[in-house]
């Protein structure tokens, strides 16, 4: 019985860090493709660029904020997980900035 929980708990581990790598991949590529997006907007000067940006970073954002509630499933001591919940609050402060400044626009 305890070989099989030693077995799932590495199992877990390994697809939580898969799942970990490739929401942290798919967010920071739609950064990087909004703010050239973004970019190309502004030398246009399109009148919907910032709200625009604003989605791409939010959509980003949301995508490393759930690599971070993932990482929580792996982590051991209670200072990794003090890290953890930092950057989980500090992201969605950025979240919650950023849907507030789209909807002042």
């Amino acid at each position: 019985m305890e070989n099989t929980i030693l077995v799932l708990e590495d199992f877990l581990a390994n697809v939580s860090g898969l799942a970990i790598l490739l929401f942290e991949f798919i967010g920071v590529g739609i950064i990087i493709v909004s703010g050239v997006c973004g970019f190309v907007r502004y030398v246009r000067k399109a009148p919907d660029t910032r709200i625009y940006l604003a989605r791409g970073l939010a959509m980003g954002l949301e995508f490393k904020l759930g690599s971070e509630i993932l990482r929580t499933v792996i982590v051991r001591e209670w200072k990794e997980i003090a890290i953890v919940a930092g950057i989980i609050a500090l992201r969605a402060a950025l979240t919650l900035l950023i849907h507030w400044e789209m909807k002042q626009e």
